[in-house]
C-alpha cells in the first residue's frame, strides 16, 4: 500500500519529507533540492499536497506544491506511487516550475 507519510529522496538526491498524512489523503512536510540545485540560496521549503485514498486505489496518484523560501519560484509536482513485487514502493513524478516574471514580455520564459 503506497502512503506518503516518511522521507523519500529522489534519483538526484532531492529529499522530501511528508510529516502529516490525513484521512481525506491531503499532506504537508517540507522539500529541500539535492546536489543537482546549483543554488546555494535554496534551503528547505514547505510542500503542500494530496495523494488519493490508497485504500480504495492501491497505486494512488498524488500531486503537491513547493514554495520556495527566500525565492519568487513555485514547483508542481504530479505522479504515481507504484508498489514492486518485493513490496517497494517508489515515486514516479513530473514537476513544473515557475518563476515571477518581471513583465508580461517576460512571462515566455517563466516556465520550465
Amino acid at each position: 500500500q503506497c502512503l506518503l507519510s516518511g522521507s523519500w529522496r529522489s534519483d538526484t538526491g532531492c529529499r522530501m519529507v511528508v510529516s502529516i498524512l490525513s484521512k481525506d489523503g491531503r499532506f504537508s512536510g517540507s522539500y529541500l533540492p539535492g546536489p543537482a540545485a546549483r543554488d546555494p540560496k535554496i534551503l528547505t521549503s514547505p510542500l503542500e499536497g494530496s495523494q488519493q485514498d490508497a485504500g480504495l486505489i492501491p497505486q494512488p496518484t498524488f500531486s503537491f506544491t513547493v514554495q520556495w523560501r527566500l525565492q519568487a519560484r513555485t514547483t508542481a509536482f504530479l505522479g504515481q506511487c507504484y508498489v514492486g513485487t518485493n513490496g517497494e514502493e517508489t515515486l514516479h513524478a513530473l514537476w513544473l516550475m515557475r518563476e515571477a516574471a518581471e513583465s508580461p514580455a517576460e512571462d515566455w520564459k517563466a516556465t520550465r
